[in-house]
């Protein structure tokens, strides 16, 4: 059931008809005019929770191959979409990665927590490249090169309904945005700035760089970006 039980017959529903924490309302709209597939018809959209992201449960009937139809039940967690980025310097053959502590990880399976990535963050309503800008600059402390964008990928479609796009760019040695620290410590990040060989990173992964899409990233710069062979 819904967790807005609690709240008493008479009160209204955060994020449904009265504004949640963060001022949304509407959320249990999401999905129900979608008419790209006439072979989903979607019923029902409940909100789980709305916290800060958002979990639904919905409801939709969907048609087999074979034309019978059923009932189908999906909890969604919806975070918005984000973006992520790979700042290279192609000369030295470097890469600047972030090593930062996560919770998840660390309470499902990962020793330490402490996760190497490439920048990444959500967008807020941002353009793609806008906001990755903003997210290197902010977790590196680094000036962000000519954004180039790679390409865009669903990381997690069974549950997750996060759409990341993906970028790289060159960085420069040493051209640090003044005044800048790696994180924001109002988020609570602490981020310790990696700056790596390419056959080094290369080489992590599977072992310390087990990321989905710095892997992605770093894989893209090899065979394709600024690392892959010429001629």
């Amino acid at each position: 059931m819904s967790s807005f039980n609690d709240a008493g017959p008479d009160a209204g529903r955060p994020g449904i008809d009265v504004p949640d924490g963060r001022g949304r309302t509407g959320l249990d709209r999401a999905g129900r005019d979608l008419t790209g597939n006439p072979r989903v018809v979607v019923r029902d959209v409940e909100v789980l929770t709305s916290s800060w992201f958002v979990t639904r449960k919905t409801t939709f009937d969907y048609q087999h191959a074979d034309g019978t139809w059923s009932t189908e039940q999906r909890e969604t967690y919806d975070r918005g979409d984000g973006a992520c980025i790979l700042l290279y310097d192609a000369t030295a053959r470097t890469v600047l990665l972030a090593r930062q502590f996560r919770y998840p990880v660390y309470v499902n399976g990962h020793p330490d927590g402490m996760f190497i990535e490439a920048a990444a963050g959500l967008l807020d309503e941002d353009a793609p490249e806008v906001a990755i800008r903003r997210e290197a600059e902010e977790e590196t402390g680094r000036r962000v090169g000519e954004v180039e964008h790679v390409f865009d990928v669903y990381m997690s479609p069974g549950s997750v309904t996060e759409k990341l796009h993906f970028f790289a760019a060159p960085y420069r040695q040493g051209d640090v945005v003044p005044g800048s620290r790696a994180g924001l410590a109002e988020e609570g990040e602490d981020i310790e700035v990696l700056e790596l060989g390419i056959d080094d990173a290369l080489a992590r992964i599977g072992r310390d760089i087990v990321d989905a899409k710095t892997i992605m990233l770093l894989q893209w710069a090899a065979l394709r970006g600024p690392f892959a062979p010429r001629g």
